[in-house]
């Protein structure tokens, strides 16, 4: 059983690491690419940038999961937010009323989720360096 344990987490956390080295390559390639799009078109449009921003932010939340270990809920909430807006900028002309109020209110309720989570961490921290016996 501590053979399984000593391997079994090392092999974990290889998948683990090798994983996020490719989620890290493929964003890279796809902020590329969308520059190479931008570029081809010779204009910057407002969907192009959300998009990027979208890219920015898997970035920043693998980087975030590489250094830390942990990931922070908040931070595909932040993805999710961007990537309706994002939604609703593209395809509003094609949308019916209902379709436009929920995504709306889909947006709203992920920007309550941030703040309910935001604070949560500031009124009830976790303690620091806690070891949970299990």
């Amino acid at each position: 059983m501590d053979l399984y344990r000593k391997y079994g987490s090392k092999l974990l956390k290889l998948t683990e690491n090798l994983v996020l080295a490719i989620i890290a390559v493929a964003t890279v390639a796809a902020i590329g690419q969308e520059i190479a799009h931008i570029l081809n078109m010779g204009k910057v449009q407002l969907a192009d940038l959300l998009l990027l921003f979208i890219y920015l932010e898997v970035l920043a939340m693998v980087a975030n999961y590489a250094e830390s270990g942990k990931l922070p809920v908040r931070m595909p909430l932040y993805i999710a937010i961007v990537a309706l807006a994002r939604y609703l900028i593209l395809d509003m002309k094609s949308m019916d009323d209902w379709r436009i109020l929920a995504i709306s209110l889909s947006t709203v309720v992920l920007a309550a989720t941030v703040i309910v989570i935001r604070w949560g961490q500031l009124k009830m921290p976790y303690p620091k360096n806690q070891e949970y016996d299990n």
